[in-house]
């Protein structure tokens, strides 16, 4: 079975507080975006699973791979013959775009038809939810309204899949615990929930952005060029480094690409 995977943009990102168990409470509108890994999983060739990459480099050896971390999830639940999985990476990894969890999500569901197993959306969700908080978004793949650790997912019906996403990556890569050690939680005045009927008119902010800007001042150099280039929202997309900006037309985002080219790796994708 092949599939092409998927990824994600945050359009706004409250960090609420810091819960007991050392993660945090957050609130962000998830839109799944048509820009690809190759995933391809067939019958074990041997008597082990096995997980082979290509593309861009992994910087982590299969065994701890969040697509093998799939595989034995569910294989605890239903005990599962051996696959040969392939990953062919496009999507930059700690870019904020969800690549890794999406790669998860969706050997979850691949495995589940192969075999047969039966489980529903909800219960490859929760399943999923113990391999990364953005998992489950891809289990769906739909905008979702994510809350809690990022895992509460409530259907966010959001129309810009008319709209150009031009996606600016730079040669950075920012962790997950550098980006949390940096903010101060907050909720905010007005919730992003009650943005959600024209959110790009609030243009709601990341609040990754305030420390990671200063830190990092390509980062605002870059969400300045793509205002200045036409975006009509700009932002830094989960904890980064990766940022994306809204057009409302492609022609617009292809002229922007040219400007932007110079700050890195940069692609043109639409909200599915």
């Amino acid at each position: 079975m092949i599939v092409f995977t998927t990824c994600k943009i945050n359009i706004g990102l409250n960090i609420q507080s810091r819960r007991p168990d050392g993660y945090h409470n957050i609130e962000t509108l998830m839109v799944p975006i048509d820009w690809h890994d190759i995933l391809e999983i067939v019958p074990a060739k041997g008597k082990i699973s096995t997980l082979t990459t290509y593309g861009r480099k992994v910087d982590c050896p299969p065994e701890k791979n969040l697509v093998m971390k799939a595989y034995r999830e569910l294989d605890k639940l239903h005990p599962l013959p051996p696959v040969d999985i392939y990953l062919e990476k496009i999507v930059p990894d700690q870019a904020g775009l969800g690549g890794g969890s999406a790669d998860a999500a969706f050997t979850l569901t691949c495995l589940n038809e192969m075999f047969q197993i039966g489980l529903t959306k909800e219960q490859l969700a929760e399943v999923s939810g113990r391999i990364g908080a953005d998992c489950p978004l891809f289990i769906y793949n739909r905008p979702m309204l994510a809350t809690g650790t990022g895992t509460t997912l409530t259907p966010i019906d959001i129309n810009i899949k008319d709209h150009s996403i031009l996606i600016v990556k730079p040669d950075l890569k920012i962790s997950t615990a550098e980006a949390y050690g940096g903010v101060s939680p907050s909720p905010w005045a007005t919730p992003l929930h009650s943005m959600t009927d024209d959110i790009l008119s609030f243009g709601p902010a990341n609040d990754f952005e305030k420390t990671l800007f200063i830190n990092y001042p390509i980062l605002s150099t870059i969400k300045k060029e793509l205002y200045n280039c036409g975006a009509g929202y700009a932002s830094m997309s989960g904890s980064g480094s990766a940022l994306f900006g809204i057009f409302n037309d492609n022609k617009t985002a292809e002229e922007a690409k040219v400007v932007l080219n110079k700050y890195g790796m940069t692609h043109i994708c639409h909200a599915i």
